[in-house]
């Protein structure tokens, strides 16, 4: 079972997952989101190690933040639409899939330090 975390975003005062997992190992980084028909709000997926993503396979869009080694956000994007290959974005380290409108919800953009705690 993957491990579970909450992400903090300690620059807006928000809190965009309050119970996500980690995909570190193959099998849940291969299936990620696909074939979810909906993410309750709070949900999250975080990718370590990671620079870029597709949502193929996806049935859903997604929003993404991409993060830099110290957790600073370096690119954003919102509502990812399915069956699309994300930028591979310079500086990112690590990616958090996110359900669409998260980011406006929690007001998180680039720049932002957002904390990773590993539950």
């Amino acid at each position: 079972m993957a491990r579970s975390i909450q992400v903090l975003n300690h620059t807006r005062n928000s809190q965009p997952v309050t119970r996500g997992q980690v995909a570190d190992n193959l099998w849940t980084r291969f299936r990620g989101l696909m074939g979810k028909r909906s993410l309750p709000e709070g949900y999250g997926l975080y990718f370590p190690g990671e620079s870029a993503i597709h949502s193929f396979f996806m049935r859903i869009p997604i929003d993404v933040a991409y993060l830099d080694r110290a957790g600073r956000v370096v690119h954003v994007t919102n509502a990812m639409p399915p069956w699309r290959v994300g930028p591979l974005v310079r500086g990112a380290r690590n990616v958090l899939e996110l359900p669409v409108g998260t980011l406006e919800r929690t007001a998180t953009r680039v720049g932002d330090f957002l904390e990773i705690r590993f539950l």
